[in-house]
């Protein structure tokens, strides 16, 4: 199976409390915004994090693809 990993930005830094509800994506606050990153399984699982951003009432600043995962690991 294929994930896909994507960086949402979305304004402002987000609390500890928030955090919790983005479980699996690493989280990192810079300049008054915040970068959510993380593997997305599927369409589904993508836009049940859009609805999260939605939901919290947050302002999506963007949203990128930045690599694919094949669940296999690499050889030495």
């Amino acid at each position: 199976m294929h994930s896909r990993r994507y960086r949402l930005v979305v304004q402002g830094e987000l609390s500890d409390r928030v955090e919790a509800a983005f479980e699996g994506m690493t989280l990192t606050r810079d300049e008054g915004n915040t970068r959510l990153e993380g593997s997305v399984r599927d369409q589904a699982e993508l836009q049940a994090l859009l609805r999260r951003v939605s939901d919290f009432g947050l302002t999506l600043l963007s949203a990128t693809t930045i690599g694919e995962e094949t669940g296999r690991r690499a050889q030495a």
